[in-house]
């Protein structure tokens, strides 16, 4: 995974401290942190936009093309575009 400079800029902060310790229920709050992480990560919201008919038939097939459901599709370019993966052409 590629990280950007504020996650570099950490991870470097993080690894060339001596100041942290171990707290002593660790597994507890190790699991506690994955859990709301988890449920962080997995928040969805619903929209509705307007698409060309002719864009969603395009999108339509390609998702039964590839046996991904066309939501899943158009979740995953959004995504693209705010981590910034991919960049519009306009």
């Amino acid at each position: 995974m590629k990280m950007d400079e504020y996650e570099l800029d950490l991870l470097e902060a993080v690894e060339n401290t001596s100041e942290f310790e171990r707290v002593e229920n660790f597994e507890d709050e190790l699991m506690d942190a994955k859990i709301a992480a988890k449920h962080f990560l997995n928040k969805t919201k619903n929209v509705n936009i307007r698409i060309p008919e002719f864009d969603m038939l395009m999108l339509k097939r390609k998702s039964a093309e590839l046996n991904i459901p066309y939501q899943t599709i158009l979740s995953s370019l959004i995504h693209q575009y705010v981590t910034e993966k991919v960049k519009p052409s306009f």
